[in-house]
């Protein structure tokens, strides 16, 4: 099959399972994921030349902020599923293994300390906010969660496919 295929597929089965663990903690404890508004307003305001901001919940809203923040995060996922294959190779669909993809689940988590974070006036690692520590240790979690994802992603295929 082709690799971007492949990339898509990937990508938006362990997307959809970090989102349905996110769910899931929500529903029993009650923690909140982050608001893909936010990503989709960070998005928004690319056009006007704005990357950064002072802090992301005081800038103005843009239209269409959910969609593309949802958009958005589904690409991203798709992006580092591809990043996988890229790396391991599209023979890893034939047998996948764990640790590469927590691998690139660990890695990504890279991705909101070092960009969106600052972007979004949280500081790198989110050191602005109140609880730094907490907020670094839910992105390994959901990051970590996504490369499961990746990982049960990539024997349904497997198991479809071959």
């Amino acid at each position: 099959m082709n690799m971007l295929i492949n990339a898509v597929l990937l990508g938006l089965g362990a997307t959809a399972f970090m989102d349905l663990f996110a769910l899931i903690i929500k529903k029993l404890w009650n923690i909140p994921s982050l608001d893909y508004r936010i990503v989709g307003r960070w998005i928004g305001h690319f056009k006007n030349g704005i990357f950064s901001h002072p802090n992301i919940i005081q800038t103005s809203p843009i239209r269409n902020e959910k969609v593309i923040g949802w958009v958005a995060h589904y690409s991203i996922g798709i992006i580092f599923a591809y990043a996988l294959l890229l790396i391991w190779g599209e023979n890893w669909l034939i047998q996948p293994r764990l640790f590469p993809a927590i691998a690139i689940g660990l890695v990504t988590t890279l991705a909101p300390w070092l960009m969106m974070q600052p972007a979004f006036g949280f500081g790198i690692a989110a050191s602005k906010l109140p609880n730094p520590s907490m907020a670094r240790l839910r992105s390994i979690q959901v990051h970590l969660v996504y490369g499961i994802g990746l990982y049960l992603s990539g024997l349904f295929i497997s198991i479809l496919f071959t």
